[in-house]
């Protein structure tokens, strides 16, 4: 039964149309996949935690031998603010730095992101943690998970105070087609194009891969509309130049192709070897 209930739950998705106008589809996170992300996540902080406390009852038991009580009386508190910094730092911590994810979303396959589509930062991350106690309520996340069920898009109490949701990875299938453009691809050696390149997130990837595989099914006004907005984004805000001969299109199929190849030099197994060699 569980196994169903998750199962309608991850075909449930969520739309978001860009400025742009390139709609993403969000694939929504199951529950049960959700609470075996959580179950890896609580794992590794209480034996962070365990590892904490062990350092300190040791230092508070030098402490001790040498003879300062006021000192060593210390530990017994400092066990508890550590259990309370690993227990609410963990999640707020590798979400903000880790674009979304902790070590069981990982495991999972799973990310928060805010409603708009793009990632969480550290306010995200703050608010959705700081209510997670009362989530918790009773037990085992029961608030929490009847707010998931009620709200329709499998936001917890949490969730809905930040504005972020829990979605499945998406997996893209990039014909191969993208990574070799037709015409001039010169610029795909310039050192600083690959540089500029290799600082676009996830979600600005994802926005060019999703033009590019989508430019034959647009009319020819909304084509060139979109390509303008993507070649003036690159120019004005990522700094990419682009030179005359090249149309707004053109760049940005580059910039695709060029996405393409670093992906694959990053996922290919001894790339780094054999790159020292």
């Amino acid at each position: 039964m569980t196994a169903a209930l998750d199962q309608v739950q991850l075909d449930a998705t969520h739309t978001v149309l860009t400025p742009e106008y390139v709609e993403f589809n969000f694939v929504l996170a199951g529950l049960m996949s959700r609470f075996l992300a959580l179950l890896i996540d609580t794992v590794l902080s209480l034996l962070i935690a365990t590892l904490g406390m062990v350092a300190v009852t040791l230092f508070s038991m030098v402490v001790r031998t040498a003879g300062s009580e006021a000192v060593s009386g210390l530990g017994v508190a400092s066990q508890f603010v550590i259990w309370f910094l690993v227990d609410w730092g963990y999640m707020v911590l590798l979400e903000s730095v880790w674009s979304g994810q902790t070590v069981g979303k990982k495991v999972m396959g799973l990310r928060v992101i805010q409603e708009t589509g793009v990632r969480v930062g550290l306010t995200q991350s703050l608010l959705r943690n700081l209510v997670r106690p009362l989530d918790k309520l009773p037990l085992f996340y029961f608030v929490g998970g009847c707010f998931a069920l009620l709200s329709g898009t499998q936001q917890r109490l949490g969730d809905l105070l930040a504005g972020t949701i829990v979605v499945r990875e998406r997996r893209l299938k990039l014909p191969a087609r993208l990574e070799r453009p037709e015409g001039d691809v010169t610029l795909l050696a310039d050192s600083d194009f690959q540089a500029r390149v290799s600082k676009l997130t996830q979600e600005e990837e994802a926005l060019f891969f999703s033009a590019a595989l989508r430019r034959e099914e647009m009319g020819l006004e909304a084509r060139l509309n979109l390509f303008s907005a993507l070649a003036r984004r690159l120019e004005e805000q990522l700094g990419f130049a682009r030179p005359a001969h090249l149309s707004d299109e053109k760049l940005v199929l580059l910039v695709t192709a060029a996405a393409l190849a670093a992906r694959a030099r990053r996922t290919q197994p001894g790339a780094s070897v054999r790159a020292r060699a």
